[in-house]
């Protein structure tokens, strides 16, 4: 393989970032105040924050598929155009229905963007290539984790218009930035045609180790988005307050962004398995010790350890879908990963809120800590040993 430019990675890091910025921005803390702000009732708000969710159902596969056509650069722009030019959009609403369609809008850029960048990235890199995937996770949720800093102080100084201002600037940055990229070679002229589409997509999903993996990783993100949208709550009804509430949640963050990387690199020396099973196994434990710690200190200590069993799954789960790949179609299994990913990431916050309605969060926890549990007594049993 040829060698990969030496200012690729630093290119599509500084343009991750930047775009992440620019998405996370536009709904946190934002968009629930704004939405709240137009009179938007509270089913109307679920739909304003799923909104965004469904292009990466709908659009992660065709994405991933076209990049190994196409090229990586011509789906990164487009989904760059997404990201510099919905901000403004944001400007133009008045009511709940407009602001669900432009969430949808938006939601485009992300699905595109996660999924080829992913796949370029494992491409160009592959004897470090869970080190390079984790270490541009964690730069991109650098710029997750200052959005919301960012974003609410801009609504406090100035207005919701300011925080949408500053999510065109960061996107615009990201697009300027993409214009610098190049492909790492030339792909065929030939037309595409769709049986050749349907023909890669039913590679990967016959593929019964890439689907595993992908299962892995959609459970993972499941319990992810629970915890993300009801840690905060369980800590509410215990009666911490809301700066506590902040710090239990940021040391996650933190814990994220550091332990990524590194694991990253152990994985590519260890072997993906010996990395990804003691990940399901500490970030079951910590959620099912949450209900015996109702305190501040002992929230923020299990929330920092699923911060670590989060990190070292999702470090090495997209660099085993791509050293389980067949014939480049690393976009086409990147895409595959996305989707599943997707569903389940949006399946989590349903299922664990319905739970917590139904038998509350003692049970809830549990379940989601049986799903880890589940998802590395499957991975273990049936990946084949590459």
């Amino acid at each position: 393989m040829k060698s990969a430019r030496p200012s690729f990675f630093v290119l599509i890091a500084l343009i991750g970032g930047l775009a992440i910025l620019s998405s996370t921005l536009s709904k946190t803390p934002v968009l629930p105040l704004f939405a709240h702000a137009l009179h938007a009732t509270p089913a109307e708000i679920g739909w304003i924050v799923m909104a965004s969710t469904i292009p990466g159902i709908l659009i992660s596969y065709p994405a991933g598929a076209l990049s190994d056509y196409l090229g990586s650069r011509r789906l990164l722009l487009a989904s760059l155009v997404v990201f510099a030019t919905a901000p403004f959009l944001y400007l133009l609403v008045k009511t709940a229905p407009q602001l669900m369609a432009v969430r949808f809008y938006h939601g485009f850029a992300t699905a595109i963007f996660g999924t080829v960048a992913n796949a370029a990235i494992a491409e160009r890199y592959t004897t470090e290539r869970a080190a390079r995937l984790s270490t541009y996770s964690s730069i991109t949720i650098v710029g997750r984790s200052i959005a919301p800093f960012l974003g609410g102080s801009l609504i406090s100084l100035a207005s919701f218009h300011a925080v949408y201002i500053a999510c065109a600037i960061s996107g615009m940055l990201a697009l300027g930035a993409g214009l610098l990229l190049k492909d790492q070679a030339p792909r065929p002229k030939a037309k595409l045609e769709l049986p050749h589409f349907w023909t890669s997509l039913t590679t990967v999903l016959r593929d019964r180790d890439i689907m595993l993996v992908s299962g892995v990783e959609a459970a993972q993100y499941l319990v992810f988005g629970a915890i993300e949208a009801f840690l905060a709550l369980f800590a509410a009804s215990l009666g911490i307050p809301a700066w506590q509430i902040g710090v239990i949640l940021g040391v996650q963050l933190v814990s994220i962004v550091f332990a990524k990387p590194l694991m990253g690199k152990v994985s590519d020396r260890v072997g993906r398995r010996r990395v990804i099973l003691p990940g399901l196994l500490i970030g079951a434990v910590s959620i099912a010790l949450l209900p015996f710690a109702p305190s501040f200190m002992g929230l923020s200590v299990l929330s920092l350890a699923f911060g670590i069993g989060f990190a070292t799954v999702t470090s090495s789960t997209s660099a085993l879908v791509a050293d389980l790949t067949r014939d480049g179609r690393y976009g086409s299994s990147m895409g595959v990963l996305r989707t599943v990913m997707d569903v389940g990431q949006s399946t989590g916050p349903v299922l664990t809120g319905w739970m917590v309605g139904v038998a509350g969060y003692g049970s809830a926890f549990a379940l989601l800590a049986a799903i880890l549990v589940l998802a590395a007594v499957m991975l273990e049993l049936l990946l084949r040993d590459g």
